[in-house]
């Protein structure tokens, strides 16, 4: 059986992912409706949630950011800071509205611990890759295995909670959202052979 994965260190020698659009901050109610209007116009979203990070035993935070991202514009949701109205869970509820992320059911689950909930119209990242051959389930892999570059995640361990979010913090949420839905859209293109990609070998045991 052939698969297609990736090693860690070839990663680490691949050039570092930089987002080409633009970041809005969403930090209070006020701003939500025009930004989910914005979204609403978008054919396909990108989407990741953060949550700050527990680091002792019984520690547990709700999820802190919520990330949707156009080809063009990324829009992070401060959860923390304005929770979850209307217009937005309307907009997460929406099956006819197509939003792709990975690993969503984890999303989901942080998700309704902050408000009742029941997210819609949403595409699974692990389950379509499984369609061409690629076994690593990481956003990082199966980013490098498509486009040769890097997700740094040098971020992820941060306060999300924090007053202000820095310009890594920033980049990083971003870039996350928006790499599920260019992933999304190059394997949906068809410009992806896996039986051409540079990682495609023999599956090992392991494996």
């Amino acid at each position: 059986m052939y698969i297609i994965s990736i090693e860690k260190q070839t990663i680490n020698q691949m050039p570092v992912v930089t987002f080409p659009g633009h970041i809005h901050i969403i930090d209070t109610p006020s701003r939500i409706s025009n930004a989910v209007n914005t979204l609403r116009e978008a054919a396909l979203i990108g989407f990741d949630t953060e949550t700050r990070p527990s680091f002792h035993r019984g520690e547990r935070h709700n999820v802190a950011l919520l990330q949707l991202s156009t080809d063009s514009d990324a829009f992070l949701f401060r959860l923390n800071k304005t929770g979850i109205p209307q217009p937005l869970k309307s907009l997460l509820e929406d099956k006819s509205c197509i939003k792709v992320g990975l690993s969503t059911s984890d999303d989901f689950h942080q998700l309704t611990r902050v408000t009742d909930v029941h997210p819609a119209g949403f595409v699974e990242l692990q389950t379509l890759v499984k369609q061409y051959q690629i076994t690593d389930m990481s956003l990082q892999k199966i980013y490098a295995i498509l486009f040769q570059h890097k997700i740094s995640k040098g971020q992820q361990l941060t306060n999300w909670e924090a007053p202000q979010l820095t310009a890594p913090q920033q980049c990083y949420a971003a870039i996350d959202a928006w790499a599920c839905l260019r992933i999304y859209r190059y394997l949906l293109s068809g410009a992806f052979i896996p039986q051409q990609s540079p990682y495609w070998h023999e599956a090992t045991e392991q494996e």
